[in-house]
C-alpha cells in the first residue's frame, strides 16, 4: 500500500463521515453505535469496505423514504447489528482457533 493509496483511503473516509453527518439524529446514533459495535467485534470483512458504505446507504433510502431508523430496522439495533455479520468470520474467531487449534464457528 503506497502513500496514494493511504491518501484515497482517508479521502473516501472523509467523503463516508460527511455523508453520515447528513443523516437525520436518530440516524446518526444507531449508525455510530453499529460502526462501534462492528469496530469492537472486528467482522474480518469489514476492512474490505463494503460494509458500513452499505449500511449508510440502506440508511440514506429509509430518509429518503420518510421512515424513522428503528422503523428502517427494527427495536433491537442489536440483533439487527448481529444479523448482518452473522456468516462473517471475526477477529475472535481467528483468536479463538489459535488457542483452542481448533475451527470456530465460521470454520465449519
Amino acid at each position: 500500500m503506497g502513500i496514494r493509496d493511504i491518501i484515497e483511503g482517508k479521502k473516501q473516509w472523509r467523503a463516508h463521515l460527511a455523508r453520515v453527518k447528513a443523516l437525520p439524529p436518530d440516524y446518526q446514533i444507531v449508525y455510530k453505535e453499529m460502526q462501534r459495535y462492528f469496530f469492537k467485534v472486528g467482522p474480518v470483512g469489514l476492512t474490505d469496505g463494503s460494509l458500513l458504505p452499505g449500511i449508510l446507504d440502506f440508511f440514506e433510502e429509509g430518509v429518503a423514504a420518510g421512515k424513522g431508523v428503528l422503523e428502517l430496522i427494527g427495536d433491537d439495533v442489536a440483533a439487527f447489528a448481529d444479523d448482518l455479520i452473522k456468516d462473517s468470520r471475526t477477529y475472535a474467531d481467528i483468536y479463538q482457533e489459535s488457542i483452542s487449534g481448533k475451527p470456530g464457528k465460521a470454520g465449519k
